[in-house]
This record gives C-alpha cells, sequence and structure tokens, in this order.
C-alpha cells in the first residue's frame, strides 16, 4: 500500500513534531482534543482507517477487536506496555499489534533512580516543607534524618532492560545489587554489575533495603508483591513501583506502611488509572510514600523517539514487511 494513502486514526494527541511527521507522511485523523476515548469512539474514528495508533489509555479488548472493520490491519501502539490491547484477538482477526519497546529504557530507569534516591533521604518531604511558608527550624543535628543508601542492598525484580539500567545507576551511588528475573543474566553482565541472582523471590525479598519492580504485568506478576511477600520484608525497606500498578496488593501495601511493618513506598502507577487510593493518599500527606502522576517517560524527546517508533513501524507494515516491534503474545 502507498504509505501517503494509507489511513491513520491516531487516539490521542502526540507531540506536535510527530502529528506533523505523520500527517506529512499518510492520511492522519488525529485527537485534537486529546480526551480519552470510549471505545465507540474508537470504533468510529477507526471506520475508514488503515492503522489504529493507540495509547496506553485506551481499552482495546476482544470486544471492541471483533467489530473493527476489515482494513484495519495493524495497531500501533505509542508506548511500550500492550496491556491494554488484547493480543490474541488481534492476531485471530489477522491484526498486527507493534509497540515501542526500547525507547521509554533511560527516562524509566533515570525515574526509578529519582524515587530510589528521594524515599530514603526525605526529598520530598524537605521540599514540601520549605515550600509551604519558606520557613524551617534550621539545622540540626538530630532533623530531617534520612537513610544512607551507600551499602545498602537494591533488589530489582525484572532484569530486562529498564531493570539493568537501573541496576547501573544504583551501583553508582554504592547500592548493591540483587535481582530475581525470569531469565538469568549472562555471567559478563553479573559481573559488570556485580549482581546477586536469587532463584526465588521470597529469599530476596527478605534480604533486600529497598525494592524496584520492573517486569510486566501478566497473569504470573499480579500481584506479585502480595500481602505474604510484603510481609517478609524488612521493616525498613522500601518499595518503588514505575512499572505495572498491578504487580502489588495496594491495600496490602497501605496496611504494612501504616502498621510500620513497611517503611515507605514510592509509586508512580496506582490501580485505579483514574485516581488515587485514599489510604495511600493518607500516607503521602504523612510522608511515608511519594506519589507521582504516572511520568517515568515523560520527557520531551522520548516522546518525539517513541513517535518516531510508531512511524517506522508503521511504515514497515505498509510495505509490506515485517515491523521491526512486533508484539508476538
Amino acid at each position: 500500500m502507498n504509505p501517503e494513502l494509507a489511513k491513520i486514526f491516531v487516539t490521542r494527541r502526540l507531540p506536535a513534531q510527530v502529528e506533523t511527521r505523520m500527517q506529512m507522511l499518510f492520511d492522519a485523523c488525529l485527537n485534537n482534543d486529546d480526551i480519552p476515548l470510549t471505545s465507540e469512539q474508537i470504533l468510529k474514528g477507526a471506520r475508514h482507517a488503515d492503522v489504529i495508533v493507540s495509547t496506553i489509555s485506551d481499552k482495546i479488548d476482544k470486544s471492541l477487536i471483533e467489530q473493527l472493520p476489515e482494513r484495519v490491519k495493524l495497531i500501533a501502539q505509542f508506548g511500550n506496555g500492550v496491556d491494554n490491547i488484547d493480543i490474541s484477538a488481534a492476531h485471530s482477526r489477522g491484526i498486527t499489534v507493534t509497540n515501542t519497546p526500547s525507547v521509554v529504557t533511560e527516562d524509566t530507569a533515570n525515574m526509578a533512580m529519582a524515587l530510589i534516591l528521594s524515599l530514603p533521604r526525605r526529598i520530598v518531604e524537605g521540599a514540601r516543607l520549605v515550600a509551604k511558608n519558606g520557613e524551617w527550624p534550621g539545622w540540626s543535628p538530630t532533623w530531617m534524618l534520612g537513610r544512607r543508601l551507600t551499602g545498602k542492598s537494591l533488589g530489582i525484580v525484572g532484569m530486562g532492560r529498564i531493570g539493568e539500567a537501573v541496576a547501573t545507576r544504583a551501583r553508582a551511588v554504592g547500592l548493591n545489587i540483587h535481582y530475581f528475573s525470569r531469565t538469568r543474566r549472562p555471567p559478563q553482565i553479573e559481573a559488570t554489575l556485580k549482581a546477586t541472582h536469587w532463584a526465588r523471590l521470597e529469599d530476596m525479598l527478605q534480604e533486600v533495603d529497598i525494592v524496584s519492580l520492573h517486569t510486566p504485568h501478566t497473569k504470573e506478576t499480579f500481584e506479585l508483591l502480595n500481602r505474604d511477600r510484603l510481609q517478609m520484608m524488612k521493616k525498613d525497606a522500601f518499595v518503588i513501583n514505575v512499572s505495572r500498578s498491578e504487580l502489588i496488593d495496594e491495600d496490602a501495601l497501605i496496611d504494612l506502611i501504616e502498621g510500620g511493618h513497611l517503611a515507605g513506598a514510592a509509586l508512580d502507577v496506582f490501580e485505579d488509572r483514574n485516581g488515587v487510593n485514599p489510604g495511600l493518599l493518607a500516607l503521602a500527606r504523612e510522608n511515608k510514600v511519594v506519589l507521582t502522576p504516572h511520568m517515568a517517560s515523560s520527557t520531551l524527546e522520548g516522546r518525539i523517539e517513541m513517535g518516531e517508533t510508531v512511524i517506522l513501524n508503521i511504515k514497515v507494515f505498509l510495505d509490506s514487511h515485517k515491523p521491526p516491534h512486533r508484539v508476538l503474545g
């Protein structure tokens, strides 16, 4: 198919540079209002489309996919995660799904490291205190004491691209690296990172001071940190999650922090994507958790690169070749 004749339906606003490129290359229909679309609105927009450019905010489930017109042959996800798409249903309809897997690595790793630094050192709490009225009690040997990172142990759950990038950064500030992952990393990587592999997650959780999650949401990883596993952690340990909200039993996490069985958490994702659990908000006001609004990959450079990756996937697909970032299920 001639790319210039291909009709592209884009479900959310993208950086202006990306939208301009799409309009130059394809017959692109944009969402100028940037309002998350309902299933009905997605179906309406896809009526004359060959390609849907989706985002994590779009629920593209089996029911929606079965109603898509025959001409839709590609769902090009603007993002790494594809939890919002029923991949099996898409493949059954002969629809290819792509994503942008390697684009978010550095930005997400930087965000995770920022939270790892912020939580034990009480940086957010200190910033809030100064911003409140510009006053504070002044320096004291015992005031605003945080925890030293050097010599502490970081447990990484999921040593993929992002997990490895976090480990590299963590080593630079003196953290000892431990990890649990579906696939053990090659010996040379373990040696470079001085990383200790654990065959059982439960064993690692009992030994580390900070746990950082970097694994996708699957049936196997749903509530990977459940109540029982969270209770295994040290009472002065912290939990970091910039990955998927489904990896943690949120209610259990709240209970354990409230009860003093965990020191705190830093979360960039939440079970309710339209709001935050009141229990977490209460803990945030008590400076026991740090909450950020799903911004781990939110850099202008990253979003532009993500858009260019989407465009590449579309162009290769329209040229009747296999896109470089196909999601195989």
